[in-house]
């Protein structure tokens, strides 16, 4: 026999002699008709829901339907038996004028040492009923990935988000409904070990800002016997309607990262891993390390003040030299880690950071309130084109701290 899985038979019990007639059935054996539909939901990230309905014939009494899954990963506790409505569709004339069939569904066992179970199901009067059963199967997953397409200018790109569909579930489906949860509903069919990839969104003009960031800590350095620090570059989505997006969650993929390189063609410049994004929240994009963009680092100055017996105020100046070597004006996040700054300069003695900003700081305006943290600082550095002459102009920053109450 074929392989089968939610493959049911419709048994008609009958009974002894001495039984009524109209009240039994003789024994019969019918094979459950195909599936009329079948919906796929995969909104959740642990677990597919697959609902699926067939027309049933059923005869006057009590029926069986034995439910089998072998060879499949379907959750026996999950399986769930509806009787949705009497199918007028399969009934002639005079059967929509008989009385409304009524169905229940009296019991449910489950056969020693098999992958099936047997649902007991009475039925008023003989006719067809349309049922669903639905279950969580394994082996069904899904993915998301992105590709982005940049504008020559980097001032907005096209993002298109895909669903991956990939079935290992050992069972095949016809014309199938899937939902992600969100965006458009597919019709397809899912065959065996098969692997579908459909276009959920494509996004057009999202406004990208593209930064640059230096942080000794969490990017290193470039080339660290210069102190020359690395400098990546991220494009920064936000996610609602302002920006052209904003209908669902992004859901975590990998993009891929084009430009358009002004000659009717695009360039590959890279791929990142886009994490989950809800509404309102930014999808930072990392697209390489910038090459024209040189920060030196160094600790000017490192003083211990006594306080009182082995407790100390440590005063600390870290300056930063700037050249920006393009032809357009960008701002350079600087961020430091105020406990590496005390481990680099002393040590980490384990201990929350007690902190204040000294004078001699010299970046405008006051740290970034929503990239800083308790023990961290983010400023933002203007720096102006390089010179008609190539020569780029040396900004310098400094960063002066008061750490206060080391030992």
């Amino acid at each position: 026999m074929h392989r089968r899985i939610l493959t049911a038979f419709l048994v008609i019990l009958a009974v002894a002699a001495c039984v009524p007639a109209d009240a039994w059935a003789r024994i019969k054996l019918i094979t459950l008709p195909v599936r009329q539909r079948v919906e796929i939901q995969l909104d959740n990230p642990n677990a597919t829901l697959v609902e699926e309905e067939r027309i049933v014939p059923l005869v006057k009494g009590i029926n069986q339907v034995d439910f089998s899954w072998a060879n499949t990963q379907i959750d026996p506790n999950t399986i769930v038996f509806r009787v949705v409505v009497r199918d007028e569709d399969a009934e002639g004339a005079e059967a929509k004028k008989a009385k409304p069939l009524e169905v229940n569904v009296l019991s449910v066992s489950y056969p020693p040492n098999e992958a099936a179970l047997v649902w007991q199901v009475s039925a008023s009067a003989s006719g067809s009923a349309r049922v669903r059963i639905s279950y969580l199967l394994g082996n069904l997953t899904k993915s998301f990935n992105y590709r982005a397409v940049a504008t020559n200018d980097e001032r907005t790109l096209t993002l298109s988000q895909y669903m991956r569909l990939q079935n290992f579930a050992n069972e095949e489906f016809g014309s199938t409904g899937l939902w992600a949860g969100f965006g458009p509903r597919f019709l397809k069919p899912i065959g065996i070990n098969e692997t579908k990839e459909m276009l959920v969104e494509r996004f057009l003009e999202v406004p990208v800002k593209k930064t640059y960031t230096s942080d000794p800590t969490l990017h290193g350095y470039l080339d660290k016997p210069k102190n020359k620090l690395r400098v990546p570059m991220h494009y920064v989505l936000t996610n609602d309607t302002d920006n052209n997006l904003g209908t669902a969650p992004l859901q975590f993929g990998k993009v891929r990262i084009f430009q358009d390189d002004g000659r009717g063609s695009t360039a590959f410049i890279g791929e990142d891993w886009g994490k989950f994004t809800p509404l309102d929240d930014e999808m930072r994009l990392y697209v390489g390390t910038a090459q024209d963009i040189v920060v030196v680092r160094t600790i000017e100055k490192f003083e211990q003040h006594r306080i009182a017996g082995n407790l100390y105020n440590h005063e600390v100046i870290v300056k930063f030299e700037i050249e920006n070597f393009k032809d357009k004006a960008v701002t350079l996040d600087v961020s430091e880690s105020i406990r590496q700054i005390r481990a680099e300069v002393w040590r980490d003695s384990g201990r929350d950071v007690e902190w204040e900003l000294g004078d001699q700081t010299t970046f405008e305006g006051k740290p970034d309130k929503e990239l800083s943290t308790f023990d961290r600082v983010v400023f933002h550095a203007d720096l102006p084109a390089r010179g008609a002459d190539t020569k780029a102009k040396k900004i310098t920053h400094k960063l002066h701290l008061l750490i206060k109450n080391e030992w």
